[in-house]
C-alpha cells in the first residue's frame, strides 16, 4: 500500500545537485544554483506496474518529487523502500530509486552529471571515473517524456538498472552504489531539501 502523500508544497532549491540525471538521472543534479525548484507532487505513477521492483519484494514508493530548472519540469523522483528501511545506512538495503522524466535529456549527460555529483558525496580515482562513467553512458539511454530510470540497491555488489521497466545492467561494484545513491541519501549531497523531501517519513 503507497503511503499517504503530503500536501504539495514548492521550494526554492539552493544550492542544487541533482542536474542532469535529469540534466542529468539526475539533471537530477543542478548543482550550485538557485533557479532550480523541487516540489512534492501527487502523481497516478505509484499505481502503476513496476516490473523492477517485483524482486525487491514489499517495497512502498515514497511521495514523488518534481524537479524544475528555470521553470521547465525535468521528472519526478521517488524512493521505493522496504519495511525498516533506514537512510542513514542506505548502502545496507535493497530498494530502489525512480526517476520518471517530463522531458526529452540525453543519456550521455545523464551520466556526465552523475559524475560530477558523485564527486560531491566522496572521492575516487581517475581510473573508477572512467569505467564507471562508460558504464553509465553503456546503459543510460535519451529519454523522452513519460520514460523512466530506475535504479535497485544490490549490497555488497552494486546497482541495477532498469529502463521502463526493462532491465538494462548492472555496474557491478558496491562503492560505485554508495556515491550513485548517495547523490540523493547522503548528508554531502548538493542538494538536502530534495534529500529531504525524499526521506520524509522514513527511519534516520
Amino acid at each position: 500500500m503507497e503511503r499517504p502523500h503530503p500536501p504539495t508544497r514548492t521550494h526554492r532549491l539552493h544550492p542544487w545537485g541533482l542536474q542532469v540525471l535529469g540534466c542529468a538521472l539526475l539533471c537530477g543534479a543542478l548543482a550550485g544554483q538557485t533557479w532550480a525548484q523541487s516540489t512534492t507532487v501527487t502523481s497516478p505513477n505509484a499505481a502503476f506496474s513496476r516490473p523492477e521492483m517485483t524482486g525487491l519484494g514489499g517495497v512502498v514508493p515514497t511521495a514523488p518529487v518534481r524537479l524544475r530548472v528555470w521553470g521547465f519540469e525535468v521528472y519526478d523522483a521517488r524512493l521505493w523502500t522496504p519495511v525498516g528501511f533506514r537512510h542513514g545506512a542506505y548502502t545496507q538495503f535493497s530498494f530502489a530509486l525512480e526517476l520518471q522524466y517530463l522531458r526529452k535529456l540525453e543519456g550521455a549527460a545523464i551520466a556526465s552529471r552523475s559524475i560530477d555529483e558523485m564527486r560531491r558525496v566522496g572521492a575516487f580515482s581517475e581510473a573508477q571515473s572512467q569505467s564507471w562513467l562508460a558504464a553509465m553512458r553503456e546503459l543510460f539511454p535519451d529519454v523522452r517524456q513519460g520514460e523512466r530510470i530506475t535504479g535497485i540497491n544490490l549490497p555488497g555488489v552494486g546497482a541495477e538498472f532498469w529502463v521502463n521497466g526493462q532491465r538494462v545492467g548492472v555496474v557491478k561494484d558496491p562503492a560505485f552504489a554508495r556515491l550513485f545513491f548517495g547523490i540523493w541519501l547522503d548528508e554531502r549531497t548538493s542538494e538536502p531539501k530534495m534529500r529531504a523531501q525524499l526521506l520524509q517519513g522514513l527511519q534516520p
